[in-house]
C-alpha cells in the first residue's frame, strides 16, 4: 500500500472515530462547551463522520470526492486549532488539529493538483 492511503485510512478512520465520539461522548459533549461550542457539537460530529466515509468512498470511486473531503476536514481542524489557540489551549492539546488540517492539506493537493 502507498504511502498516500495509509494516510488517507489513517485519516479516515480517526475522523469516523472522532466524529461519533463527538455525537456519543460526554467527555466531548463536556470539552465543546469549555471551547464555547456547544450548539455546533453534532454538526462537527456529523462532518467529520461524512468527511471520513468521503475519504473511504472516494479512494475507492472517486477521486474528486477525496479532494473535496480532505479540503473539507483541512478546513474544520484549521478551525478546530484556531479555537484551541483562542481559548488559550496549550500547544500540545492543540497541535492534533494542525496536524490532521496538514494532513489532509496535503491529500488534498495531491488530488487536486498532482
Amino acid at each position: 500500500m502507498k504511502l498516500l492511503a495509509i494516510i488517507i485510512f489513517f485519516s479516515a478512520l480517526s475522523f469516523l472515530l472522532y466524529g461519533f465520539s463527538c455525537l456519543l461522548s460526554n467527555h466531548m459533549k463536556n470539552e465543546f462547551i469549555r471551547f464555547g461550542l456547544e450548539e455546533k457539537r453534532n454538526l462537527t460530529g456529523v462532518l467529520q463522520i461524512l468527511g471520513g466515509l468521503g475519504l473511504i468512498v472516494g479512494y475507492f470511486y472517486s477521486p474528486i470526492l477525496i479532494s473535496v473531503s480532505s479540503g473539507s476536514l483541512a478546513l474544520l481542524m484549521l478551525l478546530g486549532f484556531g479555537v484551541r489557540i483562542k481559548i488559550k489551549d496549550p500547544i500540545l492539546a492543540s497541535l492534533p488539529s494542525l496536524l490532521y488540517a496538514i494532513l489532509n492539506l496535503y491529500i488534498f493537493l495531491q488530488y487536486t493538483f498532482v
